[in-house]
């Protein structure tokens, strides 16, 4: 995938991607392969970390060109002043259809690199809004007002719902159209069946963020194929 393909706004400022889901925000400790941040040095020498989204996360992230810049932006994510929502598609109907989470955030003592709901760890908070409940699956909006590690992921957890294609805090299953579409058949020459979607269903789908003018910027990335696809099959074969 070519980079300006990426590329959902760019000022004198910052550059905002669509990350696709499976590339690492920024190298990893090994540098064992290639990520976002490689992607956009590779034409822009001066690039800046503001935040990050899980590997296995799609959607919206931002970097900044200058080292004012990434002063200016870090800080209102430090201080909580963006609004930052994301999508992600749910197992099961979830009950209450709305609410807050309000749960503390710790790394996990005897497994490395996941995280827990535990009382000796930091803040986490996020809102979530069913959009659509499907019964088998549920389209939900979140919107989270800290940035702990895996904070969704951890939350959905909590909530009874897991994400989908989550390895880690659900059953890591991807979606086949079999699994709700009535007499489903495979075409003559296909062996086997292709999932509609096969990895975590988690989309950073909108950020709002003030400038250093103070003006607001309102940006939003949209879904890629494989979960719009996914969703537009719900509709037609989960219909209440």
């Amino acid at each position: 995938m070519k980079l300006k393909e990426l590329i959902i706004f760019e000022n004198d400022s910052i550059i905002a991607l669509n990350k696709p889901s499976g590339m690492l925000s920024i190298p990893d400790r090994e540098a064992s392969e290639p990520s976002l941040k490689d992607l956009l040095q590779q034409q822009y020498p001066d690039i800046f970390t503001v935040h990050r989204l899980d590997k296995d996360t799609s959607g919206l992230i931002i970097f900044a060109k200058t080292a004012a810049a990434h002063k200016h932006f870090s800080r209102q994510f430090e201080e909580r002043k963006t609004v930052k929502i994301y999508v992600g598609l749910l197992i099961g109907s979830v009950l209450p259809a709305e609410g807050t989470i309000d749960q503390p955030i710790a790394e996990s003592t005897t497994k490395r690199g996941t995280m827990l709901i535990h009382k000796r760890g930091k803040a986490a908070i996020t809102d979530y809004q069913v959009l659509k409940d499907f019964k088998l699956y549920s389209w939900v909006q979140f919107r989270i007002h800290t940035g702990r590690t895996h904070q969704i992921r951890v939350h959905a957890k909590f909530l009874g719902n897991p994400l989908v294609g989550d390895p880690v805090y659900g059953d890591g299953r991807t979606i086949l159209l079999s699994s709700f579409k009535n007499k489903f058949k495979l075409n003559k020459d296909t062996l086997e069946e292709r999932p509609l979607l096969n990895r975590l269903a988690l989309h950073a789908f909108q950020l709002s963020i003030t400038d250093e003018n103070g003006k607001l910027l309102e940006l939003e990335a949209p879904l890629y194929k494989d979960m719009k696809v996914t969703l537009m099959q719900m509709e037609k074969f989960l219909k209440k």
